[in-house]
């Protein structure tokens, strides 16, 4: 009777664990894909703005992301093909690659932010404009494009900390086939023996029919 009640305890625990794989996998990958997309997006936008004084006048400037930095884009990148690596692997691996997908996150955040506030690339160019290298830029403003890369950071980090958690209970990659490329063969189902009871019990907890039937 112990074992009989045990049944149904087990299966409520395994259909919990798979519900709970789902969503969080569901949550990983939109939240990952939007994550990489925004930071992508966002460093191709003006993130400052400023003059340069030249012989005619003041001259404006303006700095996409990827001229302030290349490291949110490039990090946004592999976390994108992080998450998709996920799937690839199991266990220690993909553990490993769920903290490759966190720090990309986490590094997505801090260089937007710290590229928030960098001056260094239109710097570059008051120097290139004016001919002096020694030009710095004037009327110095930012954006809110930055933060936006930073907001995608977050999403993917997001999506590294759920890997962490969750991964294990996340689907991988068929392993039906061998290296070989041969399919493995099936392991047969034990034989029942009618009379022994411990048998009928264990072919009706594998879904089987013990009378052959």
């Amino acid at each position: 009777m112990e074992y009989v009640t045990a049944v149904p305890h087990s299966r409520t625990q395994a259909a919990g664990s798979a519900r709970t794989g789902r969503l969080s996998l569901a949550l990983a990958l939109l939240c990952g894909a939007l994550g990489a997309a925004v930071a992508l997006l966002a460093t191709r936008q003006q993130w400052s703005e400023g003059t340069a004084r030249v012989a005619g006048g003041a001259f404006p400037l303006t700095a996409k992301g990827s001229d302030v930095t290349g490291v949110p884009a490039a990090l946004a990148v592999v976390g994108l093909a992080a998450l998709v690596a996920v799937f690839a692997v199991r266990r220690a691996g993909r553990l490993a690659v769920a903290v490759l997908l966190t720090l990309a996150g986490a590094g997505t955040v801090t260089a937007a932010l710290v590229g928030a506030s960098d001056s260094a690339a239109l710097d570059e160019k008051a120097a290139q404009a004016s001919g002096d290298t020694s030009a710095t830029v004037e009327a110095l403003t930012h954006t809110a494009w930055p933060y936006v890369a930073a907001v995608g950071g977050l999403l993917l980090l997001l999506a590294g900390l759920l890997a962490l958690r969750y991964g294990r209970l996340w689907p991988a990659m068929s392993g039906r086939y061998e290296r070989g490329g041969a399919p493995r063969e099936r392991r047969k189902a034990p034989t029942v023996d009618p009379d022994r009871p411990e048998d009928l019990w264990k072919a009706l907890d594998r879904g089987e029919d013990p009378t052959g039937a």
